[in-house]
């Protein structure tokens, strides 16, 4: 299923679209029939991490949440399709058990069963929340999707994907971990939660060939930026913080994923990854 693939062409522009012209260059030919799920993949990064698994030869499970989102969810299949790959959009809020459960046993049915997930949903929290402000309700809206949300899609992962595929679980994690950024402790609870889910998975279902990771995304430039005020302003900030001056795109964690997924990485299980310009040193 594998071949190396050079790195998408980045525009400089947040739309993750814009990086499909060359997909049909590079993309080898599956030989075996399982696809990849990619949580969250209607836009930003879970959008360009669709596009590259499809890239790399998978057909792509493109999860979103609500109606909302339908419409971003059927561009970034179209530019799959468009690129001569298979995707399909699959609706499901995925806190919810019963939700999950049927999503995997579609994707299994439409695309094969899977041997890639990609928990990349999250709930995610546009101003600095203080310890204080948050309420219970607001604890667990947040939880409930970044961490429960990623459970029970692992849990499905596990009962559909079959062995011997060449299995691989990636959780997005995020920066805010590592340098304990102020506010939003329930995002960056559930974040940190992720890193210690993994590392157990990866002792628990290593044993059946089942990596897992966790990628930790710096500060990608994305149209949600506009949601913290002056990007010119946060822009400045994140390039002082970094060693490397550029701003990261979603293109950057797309590479890491396909990466981590392929036979390249075969003997890296339980890590958790930085991809930050050099923000946080680990």
């Amino acid at each position: 299923m594998y071949r190396r693939v050079e790195a998408l062409p980045d525009d400089g522009k947040a739309c993750t679209l814009a990086l499909l012209p060359h997909l049909s260059e590079s993309k080898p030919v599956a030989s075996s029939q399982t696809s990849a799920v990619v949580t969250g993949a209607s836009r930003n990064i879970g959008a360009a991490i669709a596009l590259r698994l499809s890239a790399d030869g998978f057909p792509v499970a493109i999860n979103y949440f609500s109606e909302n989102e339908k419409n971003d969810a059927l561009n970034v299949q179209s530019e799959i399709r468009k690129a001569g790959g298979r995707a399909e959009i699959y609706q499901c809020d995925v806190s919810q058990s019963d939700q999950v459960e049927q999503m995997f046993k579609a994707i299994s049915a439409d695309l094969g069963a899977p041997s890639v997930l990609v928990n990349n949903a999250a709930t995610s929290v546009a101003s600095a929340i203080t310890f204080r402000e948050i309420d219970e309700a607001a604890w667990d809206e947040v939880t409930d999707t970044n961490l429960k949300g990623v459970f029970l899609c692992c849990k499905a992962f596990d009962k559909y994907s079959i062995e011997g595929s060449f299995r691989s679980i990636i959780n997005i994690s995020s920066i805010r971990v590592s340098i304990g950024m102020e506010g939003n402790s329930h995002y960056t609870a559930a974040k940190a939660a992720l890193i210690g889910l993994g590392r157990v998975l990866a002792r628990e279902l290593g044993p059946s060939e089942i990596r897992v990771n966790a990628i930790l995304p710096g500060a990608i430039t994305t149209p949600d930026q506009a949601a913290y005020g002056d990007v010119a302003a946060l822009h400045r900030m994140i390039l002082e913080s970094q060693s490397l001056k550029r701003l990261g795109m979603p293109v950057d964690i797309a590479n890491l994923v396909s990466f981590l997924v392929s036979p390249d990485a075969s003997f890296i299980t339980g890590q958790s990854i930085l991809c930050d310009g050099g923000w946080a040193f680990q």
